[in-house]
């Protein structure tokens, strides 16, 4: 079984792999190799086949092209805006697209493909929310980096940057059934412990990446090794407390949620990165 399991997500990593790698030939601009390559695709391709092996391509195709995306967005707020009036405009010309007006230029042309994916309606506004979340998020550490740097608390407080809960209610939106649904609110709380570990285990390997570039990172904000790693058991501790009263209504969302953090124990764990190596000439000064 284990290695019919293991076959099975290797050819779904490889076909949403090869769906990512045709988004970014389509979106050059939103892609530039250095540092997102096609290794990116397949590395992003890897962690959402892994995270839900019962899934199809096509039904993995959602929540992989949206987190894909997330590193486009990262790249033009982190490394290419050269003013807080830049991120704001993104930002904002990004949540209009959310709201269903007309999309201007690539990144948003590629978000209301994005929205266009979601066939359910009535979960729209939370799917809004979360990219809210994340985009503030986003221009919140901009504005650290830029000016001063927060506290690592506020720092992990932040994690909406990373991302994951936006895609994990993408994933929900697409493949849940209405135990789900009628729990989103549940999954989204357990959800953001697992980011803010899912943050932490980034941060412990990236650490050297995050120094050269200018980024933010956890180490570089007071917190050691040995108090990060207590604290992401700590956060898995609490995301299985919040998920206890959902083990018979969504046994599979708990499920995904425990092989995110499995996955990227393992992936960060190696020192792998989903980021390839950067031009220094492609990034611009703050």
């Amino acid at each position: 079984m284990r290695e019919a399991t293991d076959h099975q997500i290797t050819a779904t990593a490889l076909a949403c792999a090869r769906d990512l790698q045709d988004r970014m030939r389509r979106y050059p601009t939103l892609f530039p190799d250095p540092p997102l390559g096609p290794d990116t695709a397949t590395r992003v391709a890897q962690a959402i086949a892994w995270g839900a092996p019962w899934c199809t391509p096509a039904q993995l195709r959602a929540p992989a092209r949206t987190a894909l995306w997330i590193f486009a967005v990262d790249w033009l707020i982190d490394h290419q805006a050269t003013g807080a009036e830049q991120v704001r405009a993104l930002v904002d010309g990004c949540l209009r697209v959310a709201d269903g007006h007309p999309p201007q230029g690539a990144l948003e042309t590629m978000l209301a493909e994005l929205r266009a994916d979601l066939a359910d309606r009535d979960a729209m506004p939370v799917w809004r929310e979360e990219l809210r979340r994340m985009l503030t998020a986003m221009e919140r550490e901009w504005a650290w980096v830029a000016g001063h740097a927060p506290t690592w608390r506020q720092y992990l407080d932040n994690a909406d940057n990373f991302g994951s809960t936006w895609v994990n209610v993408t994933h929900w939106i697409v493949t849940g059934d209405d135990a789900t649904r009628e729990h989103l609110d549940v999954l989204r709380r357990a959800s953001r412990l697992v980011q803010q570990a899912l943050r932490l285990y980034n941060d412990l390997a990236t650490i050297g990446r995050d120094r050269s570039w200018g980024d933010l990172n956890a180490l570089m904000l007071g917190l050691d090794e040995t108090a990060a790693r207590r604290h992401i058991d700590d956060l898995i501790t609490r995301r299985d407390r919040c998920l206890e009263p959902l083990r018979t209504a969504c046994p599979r969302q708990i499920t995904y949620l425990r092989r995110q953090i499995e996955y990227s124990a393992a992936f960060y764990g190696d020192g792998r990165d989903y980021w390839g190596t950067l031009d220094d000439e492609s990034v611009s000064d703050r």
